[in-house]
């Protein structure tokens, strides 16, 4: 049995419209399914990778059409690929990649009285289901006012200083400064946190506090089990990035 249960998507770049159908036969993958995914790069030794998918597990890179991506252990990335055989030499799935999207990766940091002011604290645009946790990354997809000359720096953080009273949840707080650069025209981006550092011995999971532009500021509970089981569908937004953010 083939481990995609495809759904109808429309994907941006080269892939124009692209039907998914449902593959219920075992004899293998056809040149023309097309997989989608969340992933993070698992460098082997030079540029040798494959890539740990948020949805279909261990993907063996067989065959490669985007030989210009230099890996990066651990860098988050949005991928496009041809299934071509399920559990593959001790993989999940070994693939023809299609084309690959780095998505700008970063770690929790420690906010204190002393670094708030760098942090800021500036509204941000998120559309209802564009942040959700998956594979040890909280992944956020956002609306940027994009600016002229200073990148835009957005955060994820923890601390005395934005701790709360619940013992069954961690407390961290996305945080954003455009350091009042900004041009007026819109475009998306995107970031993936590292939470693989993060305490969650006994916890159910975070309240993340964010400043909205909508509803000002807010904090939501996200349930880990919960947020990982959901797994977001975001992909036709996401394309080459622009530096614009840090």
């Amino acid at each position: 049995m083939k481990k995609f249960n495809w759904i109808l998507m429309t994907l941006m770049v080269f892939f124009a419209t692209t039907t998914f159908q449902s593959c219920d036969n075992s004899d293998g993958y056809s040149i023309g399914d097309i997989g989608a995914s969340w992933a993070t790069v698992r460098v082997l030794g030079g540029n040798s990778y494959y890539l740990d998918s948020d949805r279909f597990g261990t993907l063996w890179i067989s065959a490669d059409a985007a030989r210009w991506y230099k890996p990066v252990d651990g860098e988050r990335v949005v991928s496009y690929f041809n299934p071509l055989v399920d559990d593959y030499n001790g993989y999940d799935m070994a693939i023809k990649l299609e084309a690959i999207y780095p998505i700008l990766t970063k770690k929790v940091e420690e906010i204190t009285s002393n670094n708030e002011e760098d942090f800021g604290n500036d509204p941000i645009v998120i559309m209802e289901g564009d942040l959700w946790v998956s594979n040890g990354y909280m992944n956020v997809v956002f609306r940027q006012n994009v600016p002229a000359n200073e990148k835009h720096r957005i955060s994820l953080v923890q601390g005395e200083l934005i701790d709360g009273d619940s013992e069954e949840y961690v407390y961290l707080a996305l945080r954003y400064n455009t350091y009042n650069d900004k041009t007026g025209r819109w475009r998306d981006g995107a970031v993936s946190f590292n939470l693989n550092e993060v305490d969650f011995a006994n916890k159910k999971g975070i309240i993340l506090k964010l400043n909205s532009e909508v509803n000002g500021e807010v904090e939501l509970q996200i349930d880990l089990k919960q947020s990982a089981e959901k797994q977001s569908e975001v992909f036709n937004r996401i394309t080459l990035q622009e530096n614009t953010i840090r």
